[in-house]
């Protein structure tokens, strides 16, 4: 007798609460998305590079509309690649030039920055202006501007300024307001697709083809990792940071009724980067209330090799072994694949609303 085989979802899906109703009323069209959000994660976007190639090379283009994409760190570079005129051949470069950046023991910040502007180049390839002419998307980039011993650079002065923003943190999120303000950087068509920003100190400031690279490297700009980007044109002199430092999983106040279609490397939201210690730390359910949240199953992390999607802590697992970490994160990228395929079969069959689970 043959064995019986069935087919382990790959996709996890969450949402909140208006959005569950929502979608079990009518389904979910491609019409429906407004926003998209892109978090912090760095290598992890690799991951799920499949979803975001079925998302911006599939679906999303059979209704176009304009649309917010609304990133943090990778997020933001995600969201960039997905504005330039191809927006899966710019999908897939991005994997291609982070999976073979190579870093020696010892790197310093200055030499790990030097690489990321080489990247970006290489990604942008002189098409700036194309993503903020993009018809159909509206790029919005996350950074922090650092206070205190996190506007420098020396180590010493960043190990110290990182431990008071930890204790900050330990004592409430809202005491973050000392040590940083967040500023988005955002396309002058169209204002960020949020409410009122009454949590931390907050500037929304315009987009154009003069910061666009300054405010990408510096929303990735992770300190002790990288050099802060300081005086960001058009957003005034100072040390700006990754915006993950506030808003890691961009736990923000959406506007509209759009459905905020959420592609993320994990089916919960943290607050800010401190907070991934912190259990009790979850997103605002009514902020998160229009959310559709797309994320690799457990299940299908099980497959991966080392059961989880890259991240930077493979810099150092396969250290002097660069062949065999780019071997690595090519299988996450093909594997993810099965993500965004997953994703269009519940589409397209009318099934997606049966695999809803409350955020």
């Amino acid at each position: 007798m043959s064995a019986i085989h069935i087919k382990t979802p790959s996709l996890t899906l969450r949402a909140g609460s208006r959005a569950l109703a929502q979608i079990r009323e009518r389904g979910l069209q491609p019409a429906d998305v407004g926003i998209l959000p892109g978090a912090a994660g760095g290598p992890k976007a690799l991951g799920i590079q499949g979803l975001d190639l079925a998302l911006f090379g599939d679906w999303l283009p059979r209704t176009p509309r304009e649309r917010s994409l609304i990133g943090a760190s990778i997020g933001s570079w995600r969201f960039a690649s997905a504005c330039l005129p191809d927006a899966a051949a710019g999908i897939r470069r991005l994997g291609e030039l982070y999976t073979t950046q190579r870093f020696a023991k010892g790197v310093s910040m200055a030499e790990v920055s030097r690489s990321c502007r080489q990247m970006l180049d290489q990604l942008l390839a002189d098409q700036d202006a194309s993503i903020l002419d993009n018809p159909h998307y509206r790029l919005n980039i996350v950074v922090v501007k650092s206070h205190g011993l996190l506007a420098g650079d020396r180590r010493g002065h960043l190990g110290l300024g990182l431990s008071s923003v930890i204790g900050s943190n330990l004592m409430g999120r809202a005491r973050l307001a000392r040590h940083f303000e967040r500023v988005i950087l955002h396309d002058p068509r169209l204002s960020p697709p949020l409410g009122a920003l009454t949590d931390f100190p907050s500037r929304c400031l315009p987009l154009d083809v003069q910061n666009l690279r300054h405010a990408l490297l510096a929303s990735g700009s992770i300190p002790m990792v990288m050099e802060g980007v300081r005086d960001i044109p058009g957003a005034g002199p100072g040390t700006y940071r990754d915006g993950g430092l506030l808003d890691y999983h961009l736990d923000l106040p959406y506007s509209g009724d759009d459905i905020v279609l959420y592609p993320h490397f994990t089916d919960k939201v943290i607050p800010g980067w401190f907070d991934k210690v912190m259990p009790w730390r979850r997103g605002d359910a009514l902020r998160l209330q229009n959310v559709l949240l797309l994320a690799p199953s457990r299940d299908y992390l099980a497959r991966l090799p080392h059961g989880k999607l890259p991240d930077r802590k493979d810099f150092t697992r396969y250290l002097g072994d660069d062949a065999g970490r780019e071997r690595y994160w090519r299988i996450a990228m093909a594997e993810s694949q099965r993500l965004g395929d997953e994703f269009l079969e519940l589409s397209e069959r009318g099934t997606l609303a049966a695999q809803l689970q409350p955020l």
